[in-house]
């Protein structure tokens, strides 16, 4: 997986005016929480922040105020619901070899059978546990000639190695439908004509 480096500034403003100005500015505020440390109250740099969180699960490398380094992944990402810019990030603190648990996004490739029939995403990520420099940015699944009634559950996700479900093994991941009918069924039309005539 990318990491990312990222220059941060602890900061010693807080509430919505202050927000507000971090922004002006074209930075985000966040907070950086772990390791049962005290939350850090950062600024990140806007325009490289929005480019890194385009990876799922990316791994940063946090230069804090030019003295220390820190990696994180994003926690909690808050974005502004119509224009999409960030407003605020929550990070985790993770160290090189320790074990996290995240959400990989689902991604199916190939076909289905023929007939119309419709692909039903149950889970858009997948709960996975991977060590924090290791995780996947997403989980590839082949529906190739699949038919309604057919599932897949998280067992059957091929996984890299070192990475395991944080879901029970049943759970369905994807599933295919049969497409609905456009049409009502005959006998339901006839219904329908002979109540309007009454």
């Amino acid at each position: 997986m990318s990491e990312v480096k990222i220059a941060a500034e602890t900061r010693s403003e807080f509430g919505k005016g202050a927000a507000r100005r971090i922004r002006r500015d074209n930075k985000v505020p966040g907070v950086l929480y772990g390791h049962g440390s005290e939350p850090l109250h950062l600024t990140f740099p806007g325009h490289e922040l929005l480019l890194a969180l385009r990876t799922p699960n990316v791994l940063i490398s946090l230069d804090i105020d030019g003295k220390s380094n820190e990696l994180a992944i994003p926690k909690a990402v808050q974005r502004d619901p119509l224009k999409g810019f960030l407003e605020h990030v929550d990070l985790l603190l993770v160290k090189r070899g320790e074990k996290v648990q995240v959400e990989v996004p689902v991604h199916a490739e190939g076909e289905l059978a023929p007939g119309g029939y419709l692909l039903e995403h149950v889970l858009d990520a997948l709960p996975v546990e991977a060590e924090a420099t290791h995780i996947p940015e997403q989980v590839t699944v082949s529906v190739e000639g699949l038919e309604a009634g057919a599932s897949i559950h998280a067992k059957d996700v091929k996984l890299p190695n070192g990475v395991t479900l944080a879901v029970e093994e049943d759970a369905v991941v994807l599933q295919v439908l049969a497409a609905q009918a456009e049409e009502a069924p005959e006998g339901e039309a006839a219904e329908g004509e002979e109540a309007a005539e009454a």
